[in-house]
């Protein structure tokens, strides 16, 4: 059978926001352990940014993301998408309701981040958590970590604002050098609280924090994005073995 008769696409449900999506496409390809095109995974991005906020949403009252976020899944499964990752942190407080309303398997990216951290070499300890005010206020990350062992170190209400979402709005800003600072600051304060490691748990955070700086700052970070892109990769290439062309 031909392999473009087949329709065996990954689905990216981005958008949230824009630059993170592209650069969910980026590290998936990155990643992918090909030696030539035709080895890599056949992928279609949604990179809608009209989806409404999700912290917005939750902590102010803002409009509901979820019908937009459905409609993205569905166009994705129309379209052929047989396996749907979403590259946003904070989108994941509707998991369940988005994973309802397709047929298609939708990758969990908080468990996609514990898989790395066990790759790591992490299997427990004190994990220092980043990401959206949302995120960490409403406990996306706490119950999924404690209930597979961790502890959590958060940051308190003033950090969030100074640090995570200081660096998650220069990254939506388009601002990245300005995003690097407060991005590590947070993440010295919770090495000092004494975490073994930090989930960078929004995708714009993984931007802020560049892979050639990450060295430097002397603390194991397992990067969302990545996690997710690597999530994807194992699954899809278990399911759709005969992806694996030669060139």
């Amino acid at each position: 059978m031909n392999s473009y008769s087949q329709g065996c696409y990954l689905g990216v449900l981005g958008g949230m926001g824009p630059m993170a999506g592209a650069a969910f496409a980026l590290r998936l390809a990155a990643l992918t352990p090909a030696d030539a095109d035709q080895q890599h995974i056949p992928t279609l991005l949604r990179n809608d940014p009209r989806i409404p906020d999700r912290s917005s949403a939750y902590m102010a009252g803002g409009e509901n993301p979820l019908p937009y976020m459905v409609e993205g899944v569905r166009f994705l499964e129309r379209a052929g998408a047989q396996l749907i990752a979403i590259p946003c942190n904070t989108a994941h407080l509707w998991y369940d309701d988005i994973a309802a309303a397709t047929q298609r398997p939708v990758l969990h990216i908080i468990q996609a981040v514990i898989d790395d951290l066990r790759r790591l070499g992490l299997q427990q300890g004190r994990i220092g958590l980043m990401g959206t005010a949302a995120t960490l206020k409403l406990g996306l990350y706490q119950r999924h970590l404690e209930a597979q062992g961790y502890e959590c170190i958060v940051p308190d209400d003033d950090e969030v604002e100074r640090y995570c979402m200081a660096s998650i709005r220069a990254v939506k800003g388009n601002q990245l050098e300005a995003a690097f600072a407060p991005a590590a600051e947070c993440i010295a304060r919770l090495k000092a609280r004494g975490a073994d490691a930090v989930v960078l748990g929004c995708t714009e955070l993984p931007l802020a924090v560049p892979h050639a700086l990450r060295p430097s700052l002397g603390i194991t970070l397992t990067d969302s994005i990545d996690a997710l892109a690597r999530a994807a990769i194992a699954h899809y290439l278990a399911d759709q073995p005969e992806q694996r062309i030669a060139a």
